[in-house]
């Protein structure tokens, strides 16, 4: 009795075993004696034990780091450069089929299409047009990793390592540059007040009133501005109007 109860334990403990409970971001690859037989997930599942063998995926978007990369731009400058990778299985079947680890795989491809196409670009491109570049990254990669129902969301360069020396060259033509937008910006400055000085004289010479009106207005700053005695002398044909008697 004891012998047949035991045994009705283990067939019993056998026959649960195989039942599986995957979250909603999981899936199993299910292979039934050594043939793919589909997916499963997610929820409850039940994987005959002995005869099936199940291979969870998770289908969540999966964030990894690119190494740096040693690479030689079209312009010949040495530098290093790391990326960021998002990606995510779509079809777990050929996720585990096609390729023995989707994931070393598709790191190991992310780097050397990296070196590819940073190599195939110049520097100033790289600095200037990095979402192109990451743009191309992407589309590369995806289409290598397809076949391996691996979908690549983004890719996105994180930084780009120069040469010491590169960096001072940078830094000093950076400084010019902007020693030369100062001097463009000084010399309009002195454009545009010459050309409003030209247009003040030419209606100072046509209306001899004004030279008047603003020889008086600089009197009354400097009366304002200062608290001692200032001389100021005064031309006779600023005057003259004021002494001219009423017309017989």
């Amino acid at each position: 009795m004891q012998g047949g109860f035991g045994a009705l334990v283990v067939v019993v403990v056998f026959v649960l075993s195989g039942l599986k409970v995957l979250r909603e971001y999981e899936r199993v690859v299910v292979f039934r004696l050594g043939r793919l037989a589909g997916f499963r997930g997610p929820g409850l599942t039940y994987i005959i034990p002995g005869i099936e063998k199940a291979i969870r995926v998770d289908m969540r978007t999966i964030t990894m780091d690119v190494p740096a990369q040693d690479v030689i731009t079209k312009d010949n400058v040495s530098i290093k450069v790391n990326a960021v990778l998002y990606f995510r299985v779509i079809d777990p079947g050929r996720a585990v089929v096609e390729v023995e680890n989707y994931l070393f795989a598709t790191s190991q491809n992310a780097q050397t299409t990296l070196r590819s196409v940073c190599g195939e670009a110049e520097l100033d491109e790289l600095l200037a047009e990095r979402e192109k570049i990451n743009a191309q990254l992407q589309a590369i990669i995806d289409e290598h990793t397809e076949p391996w129902g691996i979908k690549v969301v983004q890719v996105a360069i994180k930084h780009i390592d120069l040469p010491e020396e590169m960096r001072r060259a940078m830094a000093r033509q950076a400084e010019a540059e902007r020693e030369r937008r100062a001097k463009v910006i000084g010399a309009e400055g002195e454009f545009q007040a010459s050309q409003r000085l030209s247009e003040a004289a030419a209606v100072m010479a046509r209306e001899p009133i004004t030279l008047q009106l603003r020889y008086l207005q600089t009197l009354a700053e400097i009366a304002t501005e200062n608290n001692s005695t200032t001389i100021f002398p005064v031309p006779m044909e600023l005057l003259r109007p004021f002494f001219v008697g009423p017309k017989t």
